[in-house]
């Protein structure tokens, strides 16, 4: 897509969020909340979070077409040096580049930050946001069978691990 941006999230931008998450809450296993988002709840989410942890947006023809975080991987200090992905793009705006994209600029942002390693938790079937991850220098180090439930069915979750400095040798 030849004029994508990413910029940083503004509360302005929690409405557009908002769309394109509580879609995948409501019709898609790519996140495994099961109630939507309030607007209050998305401006809440993107006003506490600052430095590597903002919320970005992807725009093209000033419409917001995806969004992505990164987030704490676990609360123990030893994780520290460790952050998890978050990463959606709108289904009408999907396999035009928009994903690897933001998922790129998040891994730049990690990596400037000084993390070592980037984590993705992605459901199993979830065949895209798979490839774009490989892309992009995640490796597959796991499937968590049956860790969650959605839509009446087990669903499993492939846990992908990008090391920073191993991707800038690729």
């Amino acid at each position: 897509m030849n004029d994508l941006s990413i910029r940083r999230a503004t509360i302005e931008d929690a409405e557009a969020i908002r769309q394109i998450y509580n879609f995948e809450v409501e019709n898609e296993t790519s996140t495994f909340d099961l109630v939507p988002r309030t607007l209050e709840v998305q401006q809440a989410w993107i006003m506490e979070r600052s430095g590597a942890f903002s919320v970005v947006v992807a725009t093209a023809a000033e419409q917001i077409v995806g969004f992505g975080a990164l987030s704490v991987y676990r609360d123990r200090a030893a994780y520290s040096t460790t952050v998890e992905d978050s990463l959606y793009v709108s289904r009408v705006f999907t396999r035009q580049g928009i994903g690897r994209a933001i998922l790129e600029h998040l891994l730049d942002v990690a990596d400037a930050s000084g993390f070592h390693s980037v984590m993705a938790r992605i459901g199993a079937a979830g065949i895209g946001s798979r490839a774009v991850h490989e892309a992009c220098g995640f490796a597959l180090v796991g499937v968590e069978r049956e860790v969650g439930r959605k839509f009446g069915r087990w669903l499993d979750v492939a846990l992908m691990q990008c090391i920073l400095h191993e991707r800038k040798q690729n």
